[in-house]
């Protein structure tokens, strides 16, 4: 043991019990939980007019449910229209439920060290899909979803481990917002059916 070290070390007389803090937080879970939903019913799930598009949210972590690691939604695309563009640390799947199109994905070349750096590779790759299909998206991969039909819309579900967000890791930057966003847009069954059949509410 270093000298210096062994002189310094009894300093302090701050007490905290941060142990039994985890003690009690592993005994209260079980009745915390039992409160918490394990089935959530389509009227639960909200609606946002969000940067990347027209999303009903099924699990979030502001939903209060079980579910502790993983968020979901499903996104709708309108006829002939697209995703916003983003990228985000955590990979991603999405199934395809309804419609057919194409994903652009931009991979990046990545540094961490004190700080985090991002470049974009030249090179964009198409990936055709339709309905049934899974979709991956790699980590840090500049992203963008298309429908390829003029007359019907494409439903995706997207899913995403929030563990990054826990590890402070939440880089998620939009680079480009999706036609159909408008902020001051209230979401509801009447004003996604307009977004469906590919006309814009009044």
């Amino acid at each position: 043991m270093a000298w210096s070290e062994s002189k310094v070390w009894r300093k302090g007389s701050t007490n905290k019990k941060f142990y039994q803090a985890l003690l009690d937080d592993a005994a209260e879970a079980p009745v915390r939980n039992a409160k918490r939903k394990k089935v959530i019913h389509p009227e639960e799930m909200p609606w946002e007019m969000a940067l990347q598009g027209i999303l009903k949210h099924l699990i979030n972590e502001a939903m209060h449910t079980r579910m502790e690691t993983v968020d979901a939604y499903m996104q709708i695309i309108p006829p002939g229209s697209r995703s916003g563009k983003h990228r985000h640390l955590a990979e991603e799947c999405l199934y395809v439920l309804e419609g057919r199109g194409y994903d652009l994905h931009q991979d990046c070349d990545v540094e961490i060290t004190d700080t985090y750096h991002w470049k974009p590779q030249d090179e964009v790759k198409r990936f055709d899909w339709e309905a049934g299909d899974v979709i991956y998206v790699p980590p840090n991969t500049i992203h963008q979803h298309f429908n390829a039909s003029p007359d019907k819309p494409v439903r995706l579900i997207s899913v995403i481990n929030r563990i990054f967000k826990a590890c402070g890791l939440n880089d998620l930057e939009q680079l480009e917002a999706a036609p159909e966003y408008d902020p001051g847009v209230e979401l509801n069954a009447e004003v996604v059916e307009h977004y469906l059949r590919g006309r814009v509410p009044v």
